[in-house]
């Protein structure tokens, strides 16, 4: 079991992309029943703070179911099924479960939607490094030779049979874009079941909250993609999610050029246009994958797409700073200022 800490008066909870800032709320956070757990998953750091009877024992089973998840899916796993489908491209179909199936038809979804830019067969562009200290660029042969591995249609699913194939070797799959979000709800499926006061779940960058901290709103500060030591604003909500895509999660700066890990598949380089975008909503399938996608559509075709989202409220940071915000909604939000 994860050790489970009490809250200090103003501890603050970092992701890659938000800032929990319900640590701000004073004393009262250190109540009995309020536990915080963290535990590395999913290529990022994931936070989980519990109110109620059972936290504890809630929190380390999200957790454990999380871990679960990103078994099946993660591509640096050589035990996984995305890895098992790697293992068996061009050569036959491979049996998946029904949490990776649903990520694949949905992924599948967004590619359709989009055209073609979002597409998980982006793996295969694999030369790219963004670890800290140790940052790679591929070469323009490299990307030249992956190239025609990238194709969602090359992508074949059998729901009815639970049967998955990439249909060329060498194909690869990276789900980072869209499988983190339905993971994270798993966690909070977990974590509701227990019937605890409030909850939220913070990794990397995506945050999901249900009912409150001692009485109060879960309060989240977004980071801004133009200054990342700085916030855009914060949102306040008591169920609901809100994910945030930006050019500062992964990334590095290389003979002054700046590298993130949000690719363009016809190009194998990263996407050009957009600094990051944070939406809310009350569902994570509102919002699953549309980060990456804003940022690959660019600016003018990402505004028009979040604007279309039903339930939802977006601002988009553009590659000058400049901000756009999908709603009134969303400009008195940000309008909030963060306590300190």
């Amino acid at each position: 079991m994860q050790t489970a800490a009490p809250l200090s008066r103003r501890r603050c909870m970092a992701g890659a992309g938000l800032l929990v800032l319900s640590a701000y709320l004073g004393p009262a956070m250190a109540r009995a029943g309020t536990v915080r757990m963290s535990r590395p998953l999913l290529g990022t750091q994931i936070d989980i703070v519990a109110q109620g009877k059972l936290a504890a024992r809630a929190a380390d089973l999200a957790l454990s179911e999380m871990a679960r998840l990103e078994r099946l899916m993660s591509r640096y796993r050589n035990d996984s099924e995305v890895a098992a489908l790697h293992r068996a491209a061009g050569r036959h179909p491979v049996d998946v479960s029904p949490e990776t199936m649903a990520v694949l038809q949905q992924a599948l979804t967004l590619s359709r939607e989009s055209g073609g830019l979002f597409d998980i067969t982006i793996g295969a562009y694999d030369g790219w490094s963004f670890k800290p200290g140790s940052p790679r660029l591929p070469s323009v042969q490299e990307r030249r030779e992956q190239r025609h591995l990238v194709d969602h249609r090359q992508l074949h699913t059998d729901p009815e049979r639970g049967q998955a194939q990439l249909m060329r070797r060498g194909m690869k799959l990276d789900l980072g874009g869209v499988a983190k979000l339905p993971i994270l709800e798993a966690g909070m499926r977990v974590l509701k079941s227990h019937g605890l006061d409030g909850a939220m779940i913070n990794g990397g960058g995506d945050v999901l909250v249900t009912g409150q901290l001692d009485g109060r709103d879960w309060r989240i500060g977004l980071r801004d993609p133009a200054n990342p030591s700085g916030l855009l604003g914060t949102v306040s909500l008591t169920d609901g999610v809100v994910a945030s895509s930006g050019d500062y999660e992964r990334h590095f700066v290389l003979d002054g050029r700046h590298f993130h890990h949000v690719l363009n598949p016809e190009t194998g380089l990263p996407a050009q246009g957009v600094r990051g975008v944070a939406m809310v909503a009350r569902d994570v399938n509102q919002v699953n994958g549309r980060g990456a996608m804003a940022m690959l559509l660019g600016p003018d075709a990402a505004a028009q797409m979040l604007s279309k989202l039903p339930g939802t409220e977006s601002v988009l940071v553009n590659g000058d700073g400049r901000r756009w915000l999908s709603s009134p909604g969303m400009a008195r939000r940000l309008a909030t200022p963060a306590a300190g």
